[in-house]
């Protein structure tokens, strides 16, 4: 007996010293090398096991998040040996300049965050140390577009890429950015130029490779020639373009069709070099199915190739719902190609017109750009039965009631504190996971009716939570998707009022 506790006390040591040597490059930067050489010291003697054989062991081969918390140097190695670009990943060739672009492009409306109450109400909670790596990982790999603006992550996206980016040569990557002059104080001319300047420092850069008209479509016709019209800024781009401060000139677009035709009628004088638009298998044939402002992407992507205008691509995840289906199609797709992963259906998919120059992935975490950088390793295109198999995908998509949110956060920061992306998506997932009771005749309804409401308490906390929306509409004003958020928001409350109070009919 005291032999076989001796042998246990010995095993929780051991596992101690694997925690410490593990702690250790998790905050290199953090440990005095004093501390460090003792601890290493004693836990190469109390089991001769090398760094690399112990983070084999451990598992740091799997994917590391990066949302909160700082990701070790030897991680950052460990992956960064994994990305090194081996010659495979798709390029596309811009015809009206001649880059060499990556089919993979990094969208940065999102980044990592750490956990800080006073920075996250300075609005400024990105973890820059996080960022660095991320960029780092995703240049190694042979991405080298990056697609940011003024108005992603509540106004810090631009200065955390410029930040990330300015440690690599300039010729190693293409940033695009965008006139995101939304609020009515920025349509003069003076703000919106304000505007585009400060691009230019917070990228710490003295040119942009692709300048966009941002999302042209927003809020009908008449602010969108407010916001680039009746101020010249339309113009004025168009200038900097002749002047060397702008490489490819293009727009963005959501919303009203008009703006989009306008563009299209004017490409004689302003030689579009380029257009983004929401692209997936959904939005193709289903865009105004899911929102009734949106277009097809078909009508889009089409009117593009005419007239030979390069096409990027935004939301191939329909805002991450596309990577979240419900467990019936997952399982099909499974069937269909058991190593790809279903996010990997709806990139391939995006990627796959010739008229397509990148596609925008907002990738936090390393597992995404793992995934998206093995897709496109080479892209292999959807075949014509992939396209039909997708078709009955999006059908079966339509036919649950989520919100088509794109978690674009351009509804944030809700002044009663609200998470109201997290809410949406929370409540998208379940319902495409089918963890979702539709009714009290549900299968083992107790038993899911006590899940969804675990999983939202841990997912939201309760002061964020739908309950305390007030209906202000500050959030609608802001939302591309011109999604009533006010009253999916109570809807998705009266329907946890439901569950808890066990009334589902």
């Amino acid at each position: 007996m005291r032999i076989e506790n001796q042998k246990k006390i010995g095993s929780v040591i051991t596992l101690l010293f694997y925690l410490l040597y593990f702690y250790i490059f998790a905050n290199e930067d953090s440990i005095s090398e004093n501390l460090k050489s003792r601890i290493m010291s004693i836990t190469k003697k109390s089991n001769q096991i090398n760094r690399r054989s112990f983070l084999k062991r451990l598992g740091a081969g799997t994917a590391l998040t990066l949302t909160g918390c700082a990701v070790s140097k030897s991680d950052k190695e460990s992956d960064g040996e994994e990305f090194v670009s081996n010659g495979k990943l798709t390029y596309r060739i811009n015809p009206k300049t001649g880059d060499r672009v990556s089919l993979l492009g990094f969208g940065c409306t999102r980044f990592p965050t750490v956990d800080d109450p006073e920075l996250e109400e300075t609005g400024n909670n990105i973890d820059q140390e996080g960022v660095n790596r991320l960029i780092d990982a995703a240049l190694e790999a042979g991405v080298n577009y990056f697609d940011t603006a003024p108005s992603y992550c509540r106004g810090f996206s631009e200065r955390a890429l410029g930040e990330a980016l300015s440690r690599h040569p300039r010729d190693k990557y293409f940033i695009a950015t965008k006139l995101s002059n939304f609020a009515q104080s920025t349509w003069p001319r003076e703000q919106s130029l304000e505007m585009y300047k400060n691009s230019f420092k917070e990228l710490k850069t003295d040119y942009i490779d692709y300048m966009l008209l941002h999302n042209i479509g927003y809020g009908g016709f008449d602010q969108f020639e407010k916001r680039f019209i009746k101020n010249g800024m339309i113009d004025f781009l168009a200038d900097e373009r002749e002047a060397g401060r702008i490489r490819n000139y293009g727009f963005s677009y959501h919303g009203d069709i008009r703006a989009f035709e306008y563009l299209l009628e004017m490409h004689d004088k302003y030689k579009w070099d380029f257009a983004q638009i929401q692209l997936n298998y959904v939005d193709w044939k289903h865009a105004k199915e899911v929102n009734s402002i949106n277009t097809n992407a078909e009508y889009l992507y089409n009117e593009l190739e005419k007239r030979k205008i390069p096409v990027v691509i935004m939301e191939p995840l329909l805002g991450g719902r596309l990577a979240n289906v419900n467990n019936q199609v997952a399982s099909l797709m499974k069937q269909k190609r058991p190593e790809d992963s279903i996010a990997s259906w709806a990139i391939r998919y995006a990627g796959s017109p010739e008229g397509v120059l990148s596609v925008l992935s907002g990738m936090v975490y390393i597992e995404h750009l793992r995934d998206n950088i093995k897709t496109y390793s080479p892209l292999v295109p959807v075949s014509e039965s992939d396209m039909e198999f997708l078709e009955d995908v999006a059908q079966i998509m339509l036919s649950y009631p989520t919100v088509p949110c794109n978690d674009c956060k351009y509804c944030m920061p809700c002044p009663y504190g609200l998470d109201i992306p997290g809410i949406l998506s929370h409540y998208n997932k379940c319902v495409n996971e089918g963890s979702a009771p539709s009714s009290s005749r549900y299968p083992e309804y107790e038993k899911a009716r006590k899940k969804f409401l675990v999983s939202y308490d841990r997912a939201i906390p309760k002061r964020r939570q739908a309950e305390h929306c007030i209906a202000c509409e500050e959030c609608v004003i802001h939302c591309p998707q011109n999604i009533d958020i006010p009253a999916e928001l109570a809807r998705i409350d009266r329907y946890i009022e439901d569950l808890k109070q066990n009334t589902l009919s």
